[in-house]
Order: structure tokens, then C-alpha cells, then sequence
């Protein structure tokens, strides 16, 4: 009998040891990165009312935050100056201390999108990345930090996920996304402070999924499920399963901004993408309360989309349509920003080998806008103005300092078009900073459109090496 009594108590004391832990988010685990200069969160659980005390060696300060009645607590500490000292952070309760070491402060960002930002730097089955393995040999860095979230489709929100963040090698980086990758390590180079990226993608997703139910109550046609039975398309194409699953864990961490690589998977729906685009920024940044961080993604490149489509192809298919509602959402936006790839799209692969490019320009936008670097070019060039005279067009375009360029290769790209909407391939002469646009066909010109087609390839550029985004300046469409 007094075996059996001494039993019980040890299952007690063992049940009460357990509940008493502290328990961290993934988010913060040995080897994290904390965003530099600021007020920034670290959270977690431990029993209800008890007292957690968090201390950071690198001002040896205390934070004391009592748990609510569910054991959640959550507090802010100051963060110095980027640095690649290592540092830890001790938490204490009455019955536990644990630590959490090889802590960095630098710069985080949050890198998130479908396949094309999943995409890691070893490539796909049977889908390189252009100089991945190179990459991948040279990832060794201490001061590049990063963690995944792993795919997850549900319909409450969640506040955890499983993973750890990493250090920097060739064994970890290969699995990584290669955009964030290249992102990241351009300004590791040039900033030489330490690099954390929030890699949170998910293959073939459309933007609905990434936004909650109060980001959507404007738009009426889309359904939010209330159970799995709902679902009408794949689980990562449902509405609020992606920002509930994966992103909402994430929300709140400290970050300097984010980019994102998506569309692909809206191209069907053009005309709405630029409405749910502009309110999924402004609905992530409202949830993270930190104003109106850095958002830069890439527009989508090229790609013969009429596969998808054999019998029943529409006007509106034409992945131009997207990437025009991408350009126009760019400059209304606050603090966002466009990556233009018309170099690097493939006619037969979706997934374009070349990701250091659309890495890399999303590194200028940010090198520039955000750490206001100057004396590179960082935008592409941008239509600004027509002035017709005749049957000839003048085009002007923003973000040209040094000019335009076609690397002497003939312009054939342009479409002229006059009041019967008709277009017709244009001539055109390139000039330092405009080109000129004529056709024996047209006339009296009222719209032009370049590279206005779901598979194309870029012709015109900044003489940075900038591609200009494919435009139009009529509003027609017919279907």
C-alpha cells in the first residue's frame, strides 16, 4: 500500500513538473535572430498566473510578466544595435530557468508567397535553380539566420508550428528558399550585419488563403468554409487556411518587413487580385502593429498559362492582366514596391531556374527604400507618358537615369492600336530615355501596349539591367 501511495505522488510531482515548464514558440529557439533597435515581443506559456522573468545578457536587464489565467504571457525587450556577438536570454519561474542561446540582433525579414518563393536553392525534382549548387557550397555564415514554417491548411487560427531556426551551411541552406536566400545574402554583403529570414510559403496558394475572415468581409463572391466539408478547391486555395495555419504563428515577431512572390495561382482572376492584394498588405500589417513595414515582392514572370486552359482559354488568362493589377497595386501601397523578371520567365516551366534575379532586385528595393543606400539603380523603368503626333507615338518613362537600352537587339514587343481597338505590331526606334512607336497600319494612334501576352520576353531595360514591366495605356478588354 505505501508503495502505491509513493507511486501516485511521484506521477503527481512528475504531472506537476511538467505543467510547470516553460513552454517557447518555435520562434524562439537556440540560434534565433532579433530585429535590431526595437521594442520587440518574445512570448510563450507557463502555468496560469505564474510569474516569468526574462533576462538579456546583452544589458543584463529583467522583464518580470505575470501568465494569464490560460498560462499565455507575453512581453517586449529592447534590442541594441545589429551586432554578431552571440547572447542569450535566460527565463525563470519559481520552479523552472531555461535558456535560449546563440541569440543574434540584425535585421528580419519575413519571406512568404507560393511555389516560386517555396522553391529552395537545390531546386525541384527536376527543376534546377540557376547557380543553386554554387549557392549552396558558399552558404556557410554564422550571421545568416533562418526558420521555416511547414505547410499546415486549417480553419481556426493556430500559435505554434514545428521547427527551430538554423545556422547558415551548405547542409541547411539547400532546403531553403532560393529568393529569400539570395535576398538575404545580398544584404548580409552589403549591410554586414546579420541576416534572419521567416521563410512562410506554400506551393500553388492564392492570396485568399493568406488573409483572416476580417480581411475578406468586403468581398462578398469569396466563401469563407466553416468546415472541411466547404472546401470547393484544394486545401491551400481556401480561404484563411494559410494565414491560419502557418502565418499566424508568425504574427507579432519582431521584423524590420517582408517580401512576397505569389500571383501565379490568381492569373485566372486578374481584375479582383489588386483589391485583395492591397487589403492582405494592409490587413498583415495592422496584425503585426508595427505601421507600415517594407513590403517588396516580385511580380510573376512569363509563363504559357494557356496549358491550364486548352479548351476553354479566355482573354483574361493572359497572365499580362496579373501582372498589370501587381504594377498598379505597387503605387498604392504605402511602402511598397515591385520586382519586375520579364528576363527569367520559361514558356514550359512555371518555375523559372533563374531566382537570383528576382532575389537580388528585391535586395536593391529594399537596399534603397529601406536602408537608403543611393548611386544604384533599384526600379525598373516605368511608362510615364505618350505624346502622339500623326501616326507617331513618343513614349516617356520613369526610373531611366542613365537611359533605356536594348542591348542592340531589335524592339518588336510594341502594339499600336486607333479608335477601332485593333492592335498591330509597331516599329520602334529606341532614343537615350523614350522610343519612338509608328505603324503603316495605324494611322491615328490612341493606345499602345509592350509586351502585353502571357509568354514573352523582356526587351527593354534600364541600362542597370533592369526589365521594364509589360504595361498598357488602354482600359479595353474583351473576352
Amino acid at each position: 500500500m505505501r508503495d502505491k501511495i509513493l507511486h501516485v505522488v511521484f506521477c503527481l510531482t512528475l504531472a506537476f513538473q511538467a505543467q510547470a515548464k516553460i513552454k517557447l514558440p518555435a520562434l524562439f529557439t537556440d540560434n534565433m535572430m532579433l530585429q535590431q533597435e526595437m521594442e520587440t515581443p518574445i512570448w510563450g506559456w507557463a502555468n496560469p498566473n505564474e510569474t516569468v522573468t526574462v533576462i538579456t545578457s546583452w544589458n543584463s536587464t529583467s522583464y518580470a510578466v505575470k501568465a494569464n489565467q490560460k498560462g499565455q504571457w507575453k512581453t517586449l525587450v529592447r534590442t541594441p544595435r545589429a551586432t554578431n556577438i552571440p547572447y542569450e536570454i535566460v527565463l525563470k519561474t519559481t520552479e523552472e530557468t531555461t535558456k535560449i542561446k546563440n541569440v543574434l540582433i540584425g535585421e528580419v525579414w519575413l519571406c512568404s508567397g507560393q511555389s516560386n518563393m517555396e522553391m529552395p536553392l537545390k531546386g525541384f525534382m527536376g527543376q534546377p535553380v540557376l547557380g543553386g549548387n554554387e549557392a549552396i557550397i558558399n552558404s556557410r555564415n554564422s550571421s545568416i539566420r533562418f526558420i521555416s514554417v511547414p505547410r499546415k491548411t486549417v480553419l481556426s487560427p493556430t500559435d505554434d508550428f514545428e521547427g527551430s531556426w538554423q545556422v547558415a551551411s551548405p547542409k541547411t541552406t539547400a532546403n531553403f528558399s532560393a529568393t529569400a536566400w539570395f535576398f538575404g545574402s545580398l544584404l548580409h554583403e552589403v549591410l554586414r550585419v546579420p541576416i534572419g529570414l521567416i521563410e512562410v510559403s506554400y506551393g500553388g496558394s492564392n492570396v485568399e488563403a493568406w488573409m483572416n475572415s476580417e480581411m475578406l468581409q468586403d468581398f462578398e463572391e469569396i466563401k469563407i468554409p466553416s468546415n472541411k466539408k466547404d472546401f470547393k478547391e484544394a486545401p491551400n486555395r481556401e480561404p484563411t487556411t494559410l494565414f491560419n495555419g502557418m502565418l499566424a504563428p508568425t504574427i507579432g515577431y519582431g521584423i524590420k518587413g517582408a517580401i512576397w512572390y505569389q500571383g501565379e495561382s490568381n492569373r485566372d482572376r486578374p481584375f479582383a487580385y489588386k483589391a485583395l492584394f492591397k487589403k492582405m498588405v494592409s490587413g498583415w500589417r495592422s496584425a503585426w502593429n508595427q505601421g507600415d513595414f517594407p513590403f517588396y515582392f516580385v511580380q510573376i514572370a512569363p509563363f504559357d498559362y494557356s496549358r491550364y486552359h486548352p479548351n476553354d482559354y479566355k482573354a483574361k488568362y493572359n497572365s499580362a492582366y496579373l501582372r498589370e493589377a501587381q504594377l498598379l497595386a505597387s503605387k498604392e501601397i504605402p511602402h511598397a514596391a515591385m520586382a519586375v523578371v520579364m528576363d527569367v520567365g520559361e514558356k514550359d516551366n512555371i518555375h523559372p531556374a533563374d531566382k537570383k534575379k528576382g532575389g537580388a532586385r528585391l535586395a536593391y528595393l529594399a537596399l534603397a527604400k529601406t536602408y537608403g543606400l543611393e548611386g544604384f539603380e533599384f526600379e525598373s523603368p516605368e511608362f510615364r507618358a505618350m505624346e502622339i503626333e500623326g501616326s507617331t507615338v513618343t513614349v516617356a518613362f520613369n526610373n531611366v537615369p542613365n537611359g533605356i537600352t536594348a542591348y542592340g537587339k531589335e524592339v518588336t514587343g510594341f502594339e499600336i492600336a486607333g479608335e477601332d481597338q485593333k492592335f498591330y505590331p509597331a516599329q520602334a526606334f529606341l532614343r537615350s530615355k523614350s522610343v519612338l512607336l509608328s505603324s503603316p497600319r495605324v494611322e491615328k494612334p490612341v493606345a499602345i501596349r509592350y509586351l502585353f501576352k502571357d509568354f514573352t520576353t523582356a526587351e527593354i531595360f534600364s541600362t542597370g539591367g533592369l526589365p521594364m514591366s509589360s504595361f498598357r495605356t488602354d482600359s479595353w478588354y474583351k473576352d
